[in-house]
């Protein structure tokens, strides 16, 4: 698993403790978690997942009238490098 992927479960671990279901997905160039946010949440909770979420890349609330309320966070995949990143002519 990539470290992108093993930070979303640790992230995603973190908000089912607080009594979140949640979703893990792989993205090309993120990991992604979401979870639903009861209308019923306490400021206190509200604080415990702004915490859990800010270690993530990026993260938003969606809001809507039909879905309810969606928290979500992104953790970006590490770009591959290559031994040979400066072509044949570079010299260290």
């Amino acid at each position: 698993m990539p470290a992108s992927g093993v930070s979303a479960a640790a992230l995603a671990a973190r908000l089912s403790a607080l009594g979140l279901l949640t979703r893990v997905e792989e993205h090309p160039r993120h990991t992604s978690v979401e979870a639903e946010v009861p209308e019923s949440l306490s400021a206190e909770t509200w604080r415990e997942l702004l915490e859990v979420v800010a270690e993530a890349d990026r993260f938003g609330l969606l809001a809507t009238s039909l879905n309810g309320r969606t928290l979500w966070a992104a953790v970006h995949k590490a770009v591959p490098t290559t031994g040979d990143v400066g072509g044949p002519s570079h010299q260290r």
